[in-house]
């Protein structure tokens, strides 16, 4: 009786999601949800946010996902302590060192090597961490009342195919954590009434569609951490009621698009830790009632929006990554909720995120803005130089456009990125955005390389005399720029190559790639970062250090050398903090490349870190470390403000003498006039401090 009541109240669960699922839903857009069976729909940011925006509550139910594990196992099982067992047996023949309860009998690791015999009466049999090997022809046959039998983790090897005969009342059976290698088609031919079937933990590895004949009434299946490389087709043909279909970590390795053709009643499908490396785009088209979707650890590279759009019902999706929920938009509750730099919810994914975005956008425009604008104010003796440093804050200061466009979208999708997450990343800003942050960096990049390997053949060799003209200079500078707009506009040549170059994430930085990136994607972002940038960074280095060498050697050396190096060797110096501060920044871009070369999972939060914060911060350094710390610039500085001084001292003479010759009388004018000559000459002729 007490599992009667179980199956009663999960066939009243199974009828309930059917009536559910039958309910004429209204069809609302990409990214909104329906309240209930009314006509409104509302954002999928508006689901479970704690407001009854819906009026009817509907926004607020199914926040969690409740098709779990042990919601099923409690309804099928049942709950011991809500129900009253007598601990009388009704047995009349079991082994001794089993334990009777009414009808149930219990033999949980007590060193049997096969099924004992029993009472014909007994309706539930565990044999539990025991010996059995092996199931023989009709060894269950006498006990046709049986309703429930557990043989987990026995090492059953061979199985035979008419090991469970006559079990017609059977509803329940395990055989997980066996050492279970084929089952053999129709061994569960018997079975009508069963409704849950364990399998997991075999070394099962290949299965045929007449394995499940018989199981009509089977509502779960879980074969999942078995060695199935291939599923057959239509497998649910045998299993018309079956509800839930747990195939996690297998090594599947390929699917047909008739795989899930007769599962029309399934809700729930986990095909999680597989080896699949693509899907079939119709292989979700017969599951109008699927609410639940396990992809986690699944690479996806033909994902398309078109994949999931027959799943009307589906509620909880689980991806690898995060941009994978882009291509769900009607699904309620998409898993992973966030890749670090996005959320669900927001473009920039944390608060902090987004005040940085601002901070280091004014401060790194600012700044470059204002060293172009003092540079070309103030005259400088080293002409080329100057050309040079104004070019790179012109790169360093593109930036922090990027940064500011980057802070505008994310207040322009806040609360709603998902509805508008793939069109964005596939927009022409988006693109344009990371074009604008790729050739800054690598502007900034070669134009450092090129000042360092400028400094490096003068302070070496001091007398090369190895000084670029205003026109050798500007050849440089050009072909520098030229080089970078290369760099950043070769992904939009090929798109069937390069695929999205840009719009792999929220922020259209392509840092960090996944397997299902094209391989000429790859290719290129590895030689860009790893190649370039990495090669670049090793030769300011080894600039860098030789200079310092050849410093120490020349230290010994006659005044005259020194002098000749002496402005050299302030500049090296000032150069150094350059090249640290661009190590500090570099180094973990470099760090998380080399990891996914390996095909590490890098966390998202580190990557937004890097794209965010540590880029940013090198193009907002470079006009300090450039400009406003050096001695040459305090000592202009110092001039303008002395003059302004000057200029503003006369302004007040003048303004007293017009005012002392206004109030005093024609009889002495001519005597005032006099003295405040004398006054403003000797006024004039003091140096001021």
């Amino acid at each position: 009786m007490l599992f009667v009541l179980h199956f009663f109240l999960l066939i009243n669960v199974k009828d309930f999601a059917l009536t559910e699922s039958s309910v004429v839903i209204p069809l609302c857009q990409k990214g909104y949800f329906p309240c209930g069976n009314m006509s409104k729909c509302l954002p999928r940011a508006f689901h479970c946010d704690g407001v009854d925006d819906c009026g009817n509550g509907a926004d607020e139910e199914n926040c969690g996902d409740t098709s779990g594990w042990t919601t099923m196992f409690g309804t099928v099982h049942g709950n011991v302590d809500n129900v009253t067992v007598t601990q009388e047996c009704f047995l009349s023949q079991y082994p001794q060192q089993c334990s009777c309860k009414e009808t149930e009998l219990e033999c949980v690791g007590s060193d049997l090597r096969m099924v004992p015999t029993l009472s014909c009466n007994v309706t539930s049999l565990s044999l539990k961490e025991n010996k059995i090997h092996s199931l023989p022809d009709k060894i269950f046959i006498k006990y046709t009342e049986l309703k429930k039998i557990y043989l987990q983790y026995n090492c059953l090897s061979h199985i035979s195919s008419k090991a469970f005969f006559g079990l017609h009342n059977l509803q329940v059976l395990y055989l997980n954590h066996n050492c279970i290698t084929s089952l053999k088609p129709g061994v569960f031919r018997d079975l009508h009434q069963l409704t849950w079937l364990i399998l997991d933990d075999n070394p099962i590895t290949r299965i045929s569609h007449r394995l499940f004949t018989g199981l009509n009434s089977l509502l779960f299946l879980s074969m999942a951490n078995n060695y199935l490389e291939a599923l057959p087709k239509q497998i649910c043909t045998h299993m018309p009621q079956l509800n839930w279909m747990d195939l996690e970590g297998n090594r599947i390795k390929r699917l047909r698009n008739s795989t899930f053709v007769s599962c029309n009643s399934l809700t729930v499908l986990d095909l999680s830790s597989n080896m699949m490396t693509e899907l079939p785009p119709h292989l979700f088209r017969d599951l109008p009632l699927l609410q639940k979707l396990d992809l986690e650890r699944i690479e996806i590279p033909n994902i398309n929006t078109r994949m999931f759009q027959p799943m009307k019902n589906l509620s909880h999706i689980y991806f690898k990554n995060f941009r994978y929920c882009s291509y769900a938009p009607h699904v309620r509750i998409c898993m992973p909720s966030t890749d670090g730099i996005s959320s669900f919810e927001d473009l920039l994914a944390n608060n902090i995120l987004r005040v940085f975005v601002w901070v280091i956008a004014f401060i790194t425009c600012f700044g470059n803005l204002f060293v172009i604008g003092m540079r070309s104010f103030i005259k400088a003796e080293n002409t080329t130089h100057a050309l040079s440093i104004k070019v790179l804050c012109c790169a360093d200061c593109l930036m922090g456009v990027y940064l500011l466009f980057i802070g505008f979208f994310d207040m322009k999708y806040r609360g709603q990125y998902q509805k508008y997450a793939l069109l964005w990343m596939e927009s022409v800003q988006c693109r344009l955005m990371g074009f604008l942050a790729m050739l800054s960096t690598e502007v900034s990049v070669l134009l450092l390389t090129y000042l360092t390997v400028e400094k490096f053949l003068v302070i070496v060799f001091p007398f090369s005399n190895f000084r670029p003209g205003r026109r050798q200079t500007s050849f440089i500078l050009i072909c520098i720029w030229m080089v970078g707009f290369l760099i950043a506009a070769i992904p939009f040549w090929d798109e069937d190559y390069f695929g999205n170059f840009y719009g792999k994430n929220g922020v259209c930085f392509p840092l960090y790639y996944d397997q299902t990136e094209e391989i000429g994607s790859k290719g290129y972002s590895l030689g860009i970062f790893l190649g370039v940038n990495l090669l670049a960074f090793l030769v300011i280095v080894f600039s860098y250090v030789t200079m310092f060498c050849s410093i120490q050697k020349t230290a010994v050396q006659t005044s005259e050398v020194r002098t000749h190096i002496g402005q050299e060797v302030a500049v090296a110096k000032r150069f150094f903090f350059i090249v640290f501060s661009d190590a500090i920044c570099w180094i973990p871009v470099f760090v998380v490349k080399i990891l996914s070369l390996f095909q590490v999972e890098i966390p998202g939060t580190i990557t937004s870190w890097i794209v965010i914060f540590f880029l940013p911060v090198n193009s907002a350094l470079n006009p300090i470390l450039y400009t406003l710390t050096t001695s040459v610039f305090k000592d202009k500085l110092k001039q303008l403000m002395h003059k302004h001084r000057k200029k503003s001292i006369c302004k007040v003479k003048k303004k007293s003498l017009s005012t002392s010759i206004v109030w005093t009388d024609d009889s002495s004018s001519l005597k005032l006039v006099i003295l405040n000559k004398i006054t403003i000459g000797e006024s004039l002729t003091k140096p001021v401090s």
